[in-house]
């Protein structure tokens, strides 16, 4: 049963193309070689304590026990309930209907600021921006159109302007 784990250990080092999952195999079925742990750790090029906890791991819980897992990164400044409504404030209510009187569209530093005031957090640009991405919002400038705009008046402007720029 141990040759038979020393060899599947091996097929799988030579099989991955992850450094680390490698690295990971090859700690492991030293030790099921009889190899100390230290020898291990100047063969591998690893600490002594790094050894030790891949080699714990796996007395624990085998294989999956190597497996690599995602970090869980930074936790988010804003709790869901807070996204949630940030998230219906910036998509039904205008800026002026949340007291910034002039502005009639969402930016970013207008998120920014409404969050500070409401929540008492706060964010970089950059980072509302991302909050933006994280709650599928887009994130585009706005354009105008001139819906009263008369058609004949229109057309009549763009044939001049054409005339004037071949001047």
């Amino acid at each position: 049963m141990l040759r038979a784990e020393i060899r599947r250990l091996e097929r799988l080092s030579r099989k991955t193309k992850d450094v680390r999952m490698k690295l990971r195999y090859d700690v492991v079925r030293l030790h099921l070689q009889r190899r100390t742990k230290t020898e291990i750790s100047q063969i591998c090029a690893v600490t002594y304590q790094t050894v030790r906890n891949y080699i714990n791991a796996y007395m624990e819980y085998g294989l999956e026990g190597l497996a690599i897992k995602k970090p869980p990164g930074r936790t988010k400044k804003l709790t869901d309930e807070q996204e949630k409504q940030l998230y219906d404030c910036v998509s039904t209510k205008l800026p002026k209907d949340v007291g910034f009187a002039p502005f009639v569209n969402w930016t970013a530093i207008l998120a920014c600021k409404w969050v500070f005031m409401t929540f008492g957090v706060s964010f970089t640009q950059r980072g509302m921006r991302d909050v933006f991405y994280r709650m599928k919002l887009s994130y585009t400038r706005p354009t105008y159109t001139l819906k009263k705009a008369d058609p004949e008046k229109q057309k009549a402007f763009i044939e001049d302007f054409e005339r004037l720029k071949k001047n």
